[in-house]
């Protein structure tokens, strides 16, 4: 598996941005439980306010399964972003990178299946795989964490390749734009499926320019899955696409 930082998205197709209200304003996330497969997170740092719980994710019996602080940022970042948009959310840090940004997919699917068996209403995936030899069981643990009321959101494309499992009908796919406000989103198609467009910039750093701060698809995903956090409370038990339609009626209406 190859985390995505960095890489870029083009916005592909006719696309339809936001108003200048951002969409789903009166909702915060509250009571929606997120689980975020990264690096860990950092729970003492400002953007972050908090998680509510974790897991070290690894293949190593040794590895303290407790043990999902982040050493590196990336998924700190990842947390921050969420938290701006969905300050009452729930995070959880679910760990699968530690000190570099690699793993592989016997432990993303092991991650997966945490969040599913521990009741997220929402993955965040800031990572992809282009191998089309892991279809089959990604659309497995993707089918079995949506039976149990998760929706995954991933990125649609990696190096203008498709990515799984933000390509699945299933899942929610993101691009990653620079030019969008990071308040903001916007909604595509790429032939029938529905593709989301966020910003790929993280929360800014003060005394950090923006072009030295960690940027990319990474952040696009983060960004998107605040907004829906706030469509998920505004409907709890709602269906991935039912939660599609909500977004882009957010998107045109907010």
């Amino acid at each position: 598996m190859t985390d995505l930082c960095g890489s870029f998205i083009g916005i592909v197709e006719t696309q339809k941005t936001v108003s200048d209200l951002q969409p789903f304003a009166d909702y915060t996330g509250r009571g929606v439980k997120i689980g975020i497969i990264d690096s860990g997170v950092n729970p003492a740092h400002p953007h972050v306010g908090g998680v509510a719980g974790g897991a070290r994710v690894s293949s190593a019996d040794a590895d303290n399964p407790n043990d999902f602080l982040d050493y590196i940022g990336h998924g700190t970042a990842v947390a921050g972003a969420i938290r701006e948009k969905a300050p009452d959310a729930e995070l959880y840090a679910v760990k699968v990178f530690d000190r570099a940004l690699t793993t592989n997919i016997e432990i993303i699917i092991k991650a997966i299946d945490w969040c599913a068996a521990n009741g997220m209403d929402i993955i965040n995936l800031s990572l992809g795989t282009t191998n089309d030899d892991h279809r089959e069981v990604i659309e497995r643990a993707v089918a079995g964490a949506t039976e149990k009321g998760a929706v995954l959101v991933a990125a649609r494309e990696m190096l203008s390749r498709t990515s799984l499992p933000g390509c699945l009908p299933s899942v929610i796919g993101v691009a990653g734009d620079w030019e969008i406000p990071r308040d903001q989103y916007a909604v595509s198609r790429i032939s029938d499926e529905l593709l989301f467009i966020a910003s790929a910039f993280p929360r800014d750093i003060p005394g950090v320019p923006r072009e030295r701060n960690l940027k990319g698809i990474s952040f696009a995903v983060a960004n998107m899955t605040g907004f829906v956090a706030r469509a998920r409370e505004l409907e709890p038990y709602a269906s991935v696409d039912t939660l599609k339609r909500l977004l882009v009626q957010g998107s045109a209406n907010e």
